[in-house]
């Protein structure tokens, strides 16, 4: 059941607004002054409070202001018969929801408190999801290959630099990618990964740069591609290495001039995007074959990150296969499992070719088949090399 708060020094307005929301189910509370809401408001969870703007002691404007940086910070509607567009400017703001006046008509106040609601669940379940999502990517370990690596990210995500991330498969490139982003001047915008190598030469460039419609056979209706997508934000290319020529040559005066073609299309399309791209082919080999081109390599590589391959960084593997422990109860809802000091060992001389994405699949497996305490003999049966 969702809580509101009437903040109102009119006792006749209050007691009217807590009878109709009373009726539509709501739990509400009183205060008659700026001040005793604001005291409520700190002490009590509301989802949503109906606030006068003119009130004795404190008003209505100066409780929003106060109230906005809370962590858990109710949605605020505000309610004055003294109301002007530029108090309702004013208002909005400072982070009001709406502004209603008095007497407040029923229709529009019910669908506003509802509307007001459905924008707080909708804030608190972002918050949930950005912490999963944050705690999904959490880049683990404490070994200098992999501070280097940390030290490096928050030296460069505040800047607009290019980076090219190497390093073998399965290392963990594109959490790189995700960390520059979230730590960036852009973390507000899209974040939008494209691997190259998992596209037909023949569609990347419209998979990249949009195509109008009738641009080939099966262009039904215009499509924007991903720089257009990542509008504001950041364009991972990973897998840059697999990507034509052709495409390159485009990627290429993308970035050098902020400018784009969709396919079929003469019209210059102006993008602001970082770029970002991972490869796990040694792209000088590659220049030297005539297969990537070198000024296309000096424009991604402003800053390189080279991810360390797990059997350089095996101090880390206690602490991986604690979180991905906790990971993988939280996702089905059990307790997490532990691990023996001796399995544990065991898992740090194995060769760990397919790198941090193989140990993972590895855990997955103890858990699903082995004991409580994953132990040398769950380690020999399930996983032993």
């Amino acid at each position: 059941m969702s809580k509101i708060l009437i903040i109102d020094d009119e006792k006749v307005i209050r007691s009217t607004l807590k009878e109709i929301l009373e009726y539509e189910k709501f739990q509400v509370d009183e205060a008659q002054d700026g001040a005793e809401g604001l005291a409520k408001i700190q002490e009590g969870d509301y989802d949503l409070v109906l606030c006068d703007v003119k009130m004795p002691k404190m008003d209505g404007l100066e409780v929003l202001a106060k109230v906005k940086d809370f962590d858990k910070a109710p949605q605020f509607i505000m309610i004055s018969a003294h109301g002007s567009i530029e108090t309702a400017v004013e208002a909005t703001k400072k982070g009001a929801f709406d502004f209603i006046p008095k007497p407040p008509d029923l229709n529009r106040l019910l669908l506003t408190v509802r509307n007001a609601l459905d924008k707080k669940n909708l804030v608190t379940e972002t918050k949930v999801l950005k912490k999963k999502l944050s705690k999904k990517l959490d880049m683990v370990g404490e070994s200098p290959a992999i501070l280097h690596v940390k030290e490096t990210i928050e030296k460069v995500a505040p800047t607009d630099a290019r980076v090219l991330i190497t390093g073998p498969n399965g290392t963990g490139k594109e959490l790189v990618a995700h960390w520059l982003h979230s730590k960036s001047n852009r973390s507000s915008g899209p974040f939008i990964a494209v691997n190259c190598a998992a596209i037909p030469s023949e569609l990347i460039e419209s998979e990249l740069f949009g195509h109008e419609k009738g641009a080939f056979t099966s262009a039904h209706k215009q499509r924007t591609g991903k720089f257009e997508q990542a509008q504001g934000g950041t364009l991972f290319l990973d897998e840059i290495g697999d990507m034509s020529l052709s495409a390159q040559s485009k990627v290429l005066r993308a970035l050098q001039e902020n400018l784009i073609n969709r396919v079929g299309s003469d019209k210059n399309i102006k993008v602001d995007v970082r770029v970002l791209a991972a490869t796990n082919k040694d792209l000088k080999t590659e220049i030297q074959e005539k297969k990537f081109r070198e000024d296309l390599y000096h424009r991604l590589s402003v800053i390189l990150v080279q991810v360390p391959a797990l059997k350089d960084r095996k101090e880390d593997i206690p602490l991986l296969v604690e979180k991905f422990l906790k990971d993988i109860a939280q996702e089905n809802g059990t307790t997490p499992k532990t691990i023996a000091k001796n399995a544990i060992k065991r898992l740090q001389e194995f060769p760990w070719t397919g790198n941090i994405r193989e140990l993972r699949n590895v855990v997955e497996r103890l858990v699903i088949l082995g004991q409580n305490e994953i132990t040398l003999d769950d380690i020999k049966k399930y996983a032993d090399y």
